[in-house]
């Protein structure tokens, strides 16, 4: 168990071994939930991603564009459950 100071000011000092546990990067957020016994829950806050970083996942995977009728056609086999 971790022991941890609060200051005069209410702010506390995590030990790196802590935030290296919960994957916590100086600059990341910290999300913290209070639960109904008086216990905290703590974990890193990873911002949703976005559209741009996902398309960015697929930027140079093919060097053929697809019309917006195909893409179409795709997403409507995706939800018939065809593929």
């Amino acid at each position: 168990m971790t022991i941890l100071t609060v200051t005069a000011r209410g702010q506390v000092t995590f030990r790196k071994d802590v935030l290296q546990h919960l994957g916590i990067n100086p600059g990341d957020k910290i999300a913290l939930d209070k639960l109904p016994d008086g216990r905290v829950a703590l974990r890193a806050a990873k911002p949703p991603g976005t559209i741009g970083a996902f398309l960015g996942l697929l930027a140079g995977k093919s060097k053929k564009a697809a019309t917006l009728e195909e893409i179409n056609e795709a997403a409507a086999a995706g939800w018939a459950g065809e593929e």
